[in-house]
């Protein structure tokens, strides 16, 4: 009750909407009483989603286009009022060794979960900063803070996001914008699909990882980790000496989990979609 209290009437973009982590999101907040904005490079199915679930605007949104970026934001405002909330989830995560990567693979990694949370970041705040407040909810990921084999580009895109929102939470601090991270275990989404879990860490349903933004706006902190034991595990073998550290996470099958436990044909369905998006 106290969460709806809070929530209702609160403008929030979305971005990467469409489907998985996102729009587990959007329904739960929208359940709570948000007004919410969905964007997706996916045209087709954001607005299979926003028309099934009547949020109050969606539309394609490249997060690697300024002028697409912009002008979804602009048509928020002119159609919802101020942004309380923008939630930066666009991501895409392919597997497999780093040598196997295509270079335009690897650029489009880079491209959309770095440099599009920076652009979302940078256009939000232009509006933010001069209200006085506002709230930006980037989805990191629990490989942020490892190092996992077969996701190397992507580990290097999550650490980025992780030093990126923390440096931004005290370059502005005291202006009355909050900043947080929020770091998933695998999750149950197309993103993880083909996919098989570490030993001992079972995989996170996208509703929790929604319960867990929603938890965010209520009370903002800089960080939350889900699901709590795969965050434990996380910054526990992260403590270690290095070698402990890394056995503990081989033990896991972190090892095995992006490379040689990965259903072949699920990944590259996946993968083909990404190229194409």
């Amino acid at each position: 009750m106290t969460e709806a209290k809070q929530i209702r009437g609160k403008v929030v973009v979305i971005t990467g909407g469409a489907r998985g982590i996102g729009l587990a999101t959007a329904t739960a907040l929208q359940a709570l009483g948000a007004q919410i904005a969905i964007g997706d490079i996916d045209e087709t199915m954001v607005k299979e989603s926003g028309t099934a679930r009547g949020f109050e605007l969606y539309g394609k949104l490249d997060v690697t286009d300024q002028e697409s970026f912009d002008g979804f934001l602009d048509e928020v405002e002119r159609t919802l009022g101020p942004i309380d909330v923008l939630i930066n989830n666009a991501g895409i995560m392919p597997t497999g060794k780093l040598v196997d990567e295509p270079d335009p693979l690897t650029r489009r990694i880079l491209d959309i979960n770095v440099y599009g949370v920076i652009l979302g970041c940078k256009l939000a705040l232009r509006r933010m900063l001069p209200r006085g407040g506002g709230h930006i909810i980037n989805i990191a990921s629990l490989a942020g803070e490892t190092h996992i084999p077969g996701l190397a580009t992507y580990n290097a895109s999550k650490h980025a996001v992780l030093g990126f929102t923390d440096t931004l939470r005290e370059e502005y601090r005291g202006t009355g914008v909050r900043f947080s991270s929020v770091l998933p275990t695998l999750t149950n989404t197309e993103l993880g699909s083909g996919v098989t879990a570490p030993k001992l860490l079972r995989a996170a349903e996208p509703e929790e990882i929604a319960d867990a933004v929603a938890k965010l706006i209520v009370a903002p902190k800089s960080k939350v980790r889900v699901t709590a034991v795969a965050g434990f595990i996380a910054q526990f073998v992260g403590l270690l000496p290095e070698s402990l550290g890394d056995g503990i996470g081989r033990a896991l099958g972190s090892g095995r989990a992006f490379l040689d436990d990965v259903d072949a044909e699920k990944r590259k369905a996946y993968e083909e979609r990404v190229r194409g998006a």
